[in-house]
């Protein structure tokens, strides 16, 4: 069909000279179609169709979703638009539960990629496994400003040459969390409950997930030399490490029951909360990692 020149096209790159015939795609640019995403089906557009290593790869964004969620996906992950195959979305829909809004007419699904936030983030949970096995109805949706979200990719950057976050941080998780309160309290003239729960919350939640979720191989070494008995990681760690627990937290909070009106108020505080961090971005975070994989490493950053 084609020469071996294929194999050497690379992304953004069709390799026009050995495209097969255009017809033989059983999908075309701007076709609308049905794509599998975990265990539900998505209506979603094609937007690109390239002929790559010998086989067919379409780019499609899922309406309704942001762009953030577009991918590459093979002919296996896409339908037709019939009514036979949408027939066999709502039967699917259905079975997991999904559709608990009927004056949308739509179903409230989870989104497609339940914890991408940044490209950095991408890259550490595409280990080829698929993570859509949780069935949600409600994703809290929390939107990391554009800022920290090149933090997020750094830090990914860093960790994979071998840069870690000398520890112990200062400000640590815990001193961060009460410089929040203090600056809330400023601003609100009072100290509201709620605040005091939801940062409780965030402690509980980076203390339990940082070994589980949150940290990349490469750091594990230097968790078991830091992270003792009895030691919380929230008096070790920093905004670096806290930072990702924001990407995380729509999968974990999806395991809560939470009352519609209490989620969405919980979403602006959680907000709120990423603001104060980007506000103070400069002092909060470190801007170069230790190329030393001990806590005690010498190869140090600008910051401490």
């Amino acid at each position: 069909m084609g020469s071996s020149k294929d194999d050497s096209a690379t992304d953004g790159d069709t390799a026009s000279a050995d495209l097969p015939p255009s017809n033989s795609s059983l999908f075309s640019e701007g076709e609308k179609v049905l794509a599998y995403h975990g265990p539900r089906i998505y209506e979603a557009k094609v937007q690109k169709a390239e002929f790559r290593k010998k086989e067919w790869r379409y780019f499609v964004h899922y309406l309704g979703w942001n762009k953030n969620w577009d991918e590459w996906v093979g002919m296996d992950r896409l339908m037709k638009h019939t009514e036979e195959n949408v027939l066999k979305q709502q039967a699917l829909d259905k079975k997991q539960g999904a559709d608990k809004n009927p004056k949308s007419g739509r179903s409230t699904h989870t989104k497609p990629k339940s914890s991408t936030v940044a490209r950095g983030k991408k890259r550490k949970t595409d280990s080829g496994v698929e993570k859509d096995n949780i069935s949600v109805e409600k994703l809290v949706k929390i939107q990391i400003p554009s800022t920290l979200r090149k933090q997020l990719v750094d830090d990914w950057e860093f960790v994979q040459q071998d840069k870690l976050v000398k520890l112990p941080r200062s400000p640590n998780v815990d001193d961060i969390l009460t410089k929040y309160l203090e600056y809330r309290s400023k601003k609100d003239g009072m100290m509201t409950d709620s605040i005091g729960e939801i940062l409780k919350g965030l402690r509980y939640y980076f203390d339990k997930a940082l070994s589980v979720m949150l940290l990349y191989k490469k750091e594990r070494q230097q968790y078991h030399e830091t992270v003792t008995d009895n030691v919380s990681p929230s008096t070790i760690y920093g905004a670096e490490h806290l930072l990702r627990l924001f990407v995380k937290l729509p999968e974990l909070l999806a395991f809560v029951n939470i009352e519609e009106e209490t989620l969405v108020r919980l979403q602006q505080k959680l907000l709120d909360f990423l603001r104060f961090l980007q506000k103070n971005q400069s002092t909060f975070f470190v801007s170069a990692y230790d190329s030393s994989k001990g806590s005690e490493g010498s190869g140090k950053g600008k910051d401490d």
